[in-house]
């Protein structure tokens, strides 16, 4: 669930590093958030990241 419906934008992987420096793998997911938008004429639910969102790349309901 974690996906953008416009970019794409998903989980990304690491690693995080101690003070110790012991090292373990972590994710980033990305800031999405359901929204009402209006795609070809018609308002459906969708999945967008607030980049898409705050960049105008979705019209909202």
């Amino acid at each position: 669930m974690a996906k953008c419906e416009i970019c794409g934008k998903g989980v990304s992987f690491g690693i995080k590093v101690s003070h110790s420096h012991r090292r373990s793998n972590r994710t980033w997911k990305p800031n999405v958030k359901r929204v009402k938008a209006i795609v070809k004429g018609t308002p459906c639910h969708l999945y967008v990241c607030s980049r898409c969102l705050r960049s105008g790349k979705v019209e909202r309901a």
